[in-house]
């Protein structure tokens, strides 16, 4: 079982990772150290080497083959065959203002997540190995194609939230496998569940953030949704017809449907695990009252404006304590929660594994292309 690190590392570079998850991600700096012992020190270096990949794909003076050059080499050295701070030292000076300092300071720190990383369990080592690769080959991908018209079809979205997000729910039940044998042999249901359980997750984000995301000239919304009521998502300023708003709540009943997913995961879990159910709650109680901020305020044009409060984050907090150890209270907590929401019930990520396929041949052709071209920097 995944208990503490199998050799010793800097006290310093744990001591980082600490300081700096509280600067690059305010949900999981809060959900983070409800994990218990080596479990946390795991996913937060999980979620640190997800968000230097996630940073580098988002540096808009990085062109496209610099990014996939770059996402490669990190990929690489996340496998342990490439050298993280000869890495660091050619990026972050690459970095611009457009991304921000704590982000350039972990990009910088790279050799230092990596200690810890390799001081992890051979089990946690393989399991961020490959989620990272994973999330490297689909953000490339889609941010490569991202435009403001949205996605094409429905399928579309749950590849990208697989990419994403998907496979971080299968990356942390890995993590949580490793950790207890008694999770362990619950396994096959939770990996199934796992990919929904960040497509519900990623999906209120991509919901509440629209907007901001358009204006960076993306939309991962599907067409598919929106013609079907007769809405042009290339005139999305329109947004306030009802084909809008119906379009709307068409996508979060299926986030609320794998909201539901989450719940069914998270409630396998032990209930004598409290941190581990802790961390699971709080973001479905999180996401929850976020889709009820956005229902009820179908008109907005910020993220800010469903943005829910610091109140209601402590209301989900604190009642999620209380009930963390009752199947029972969690349900009726979240049935209160999700009352009124539209509801698409989902029987999983579609997308997943199947889609990852075609989209990781194209990224194999761009990367041998690469070999023969040097990044133009």
């Amino acid at each position: 079982m995944i208990r503490e690190s199998t050799q010793s590392t800097n006290g310093a570079d744990e001591q980082y990772q600490r300081q700096i998850l509280v600067h690059v991600s305010r949900t999981f700096a809060l959900t983070i150290p409800q994990l218990p012992g080596g479990l946390r020190e795991a996913v937060t270096t999980a979620y640190l080497l997800c968000r230097i990949a996630d940073t580098i794909e988002d540096e808009a003076t990085l062109c496209a083959p610099d990014k996939l050059h770059y996402l490669t080499q990190f990929s690489r050295v996340v496998a342990g065959t490439a050298d993280a701070a000869a890495l660091a030292a050619e990026l972050t000076p690459l970095l611009s203002h457009q991304t921000s300092a704590h982000e350039r300071d972990l990009v910088g720190h790279m050799a230092s997540v990596m200690r810890v990383c390799q001081g992890l369990d051979p089990r946690a080592q393989q399991a961020i190995g490959r989620c990272v690769e994973i999330m490297c080959v689909g953000m490339h991908h889609f941010q490569r194609s991202a435009s403001p018209d949205g996605l094409e079809r429905l399928q579309d979205l749950d590849s990208y939230c697989y990419h994403v997000a998907g496979v971080v729910g299968e990356m942390l039940t890995d993590l949580f496998c490793a950790y207890s044998e008694q999770i362990g042999a619950r396994g096959p249901v939770l990996r199934r569940l796992a990919p929904s359980f960040g497509q519900g997750l990623q999906m209120t984000n991509i919901l509440k953030d629209l907007w901001e995301d358009r204006r960076r000239g993306a939309c991962w919304l599907p067409q598919e949704v929106f013609e079907r009521r007769g809405f042009d998502l290339k005139l999305l300023r329109s947004r306030d017809q009802q084909s809008f708003g119906d379009s709307l709540q068409e996508l979060i009943g299926i986030a609320h449907g794998h909201l539901r997913n989450a719940l069914a995961f998270t409630l396998l879990i032990p209930s004598h695990e409290a941190g581990i159910r802790r961390f699971c709650s709080w973001s479905v109680g999180l996401a929850l009252l976020t889709l009820r901020s956005i229902q009820d305020n179908p008109h907005f044009t910020a993220g800010a404006q469903v943005k829910i409060s610091r109140r209601e984050v402590m209301m989900v907090t604190i009642c999620s304590n209380l009930t963390v150890h009752s199947d029972r209270m969690l349900t009726r907590l979240f049935e209160y929660a999700a009352k009124g929401l539209p509801l698409i019930t989902q029987t999983g990520a579609r997308g997943g594994a199947e889609l990852h396929a075609p989209i990781r041949q194209q990224w194999e052709r761009e990367r041998e292309a690469d070999l023969h071209s040097a990044p133009s920097g």
